[in-house]
């Protein structure tokens, strides 16, 4: 069963928040700053915040921009991930992804299906890897946030999570790169 291994050294990740949304602003970016509130209290540093429109080739140009920056673990963007025509985030996702993390979307689906049932159907948050960056793309509502990182990215972002975590593999995700 997952645990706290209390031997290991908390390692801080630094994460960047991407807003997706027409309608947002800083004042009023609910999920945005779940996501910046949780993150920070969790003992890791905020790298980068922006918003931008739902812009397919907008969403992917910050995505790989932020994946090409050293400074930046993690990229969790919010909003975006529904079945309307301006929902693009993840299509934009996996554009930049080298790799699927195809258990992310379906571990959000069974935590949401606990929370509000069959409407968790109408998610498509997805995960994936790209430049050694971990991608995350999250639903734009702040209790689809606080699900996603109270049960699933607090712990796989904590290095001291066992048996296993994301932390821990950081520096091989970019081994294929070191070959050519």
């Amino acid at each position: 069963m997952s645990r706290i291994d209390e031997s290991r050294d908390f390692l801080p990740v630094r994460i960047a928040v991407l807003t997706v949304s027409d309608t947002r602003s800083t004042s009023d970016d609910r999920s945005g700053d779940t996501l910046v509130d949780r993150l920070t209290e969790a003992g890791h540093s905020l790298a980068a915040r922006e918003i931008v429109r739902d812009e397919r080739d907008a969403i992917a140009a910050i995505l790989r921009r932020w994946c090409a920056d050293d400074a930046i673990d993690v990229v969790i963007s919010t909003g975006g991930t529904g079945l309307t025509g301006r929902d693009v985030t993840v299509e934009a996702h996996r554009d930049v992804y080298e790799k699927e993390i195809h258990a992310f979307g379906t571990i959000f689906t069974i935590v949401s299906m606990n929370k509000i049932g069959t409407s968790a159907v109408q998610s498509r948050a997805t995960a994936g890897v790209a430049g050694g960056t971990y991608l995350f793309a999250l639903p734009g509502s702040p209790s689809a946030c606080r699900d996603a990182w109270d049960e699933i990215l607090a712990a796989q972002l904590d290095y001291r999570h066992r048996p296993c975590n994301f932390v821990e593999i950081f520096p091989r995700l970019s081994e294929h790169q070191r070959r050519k």
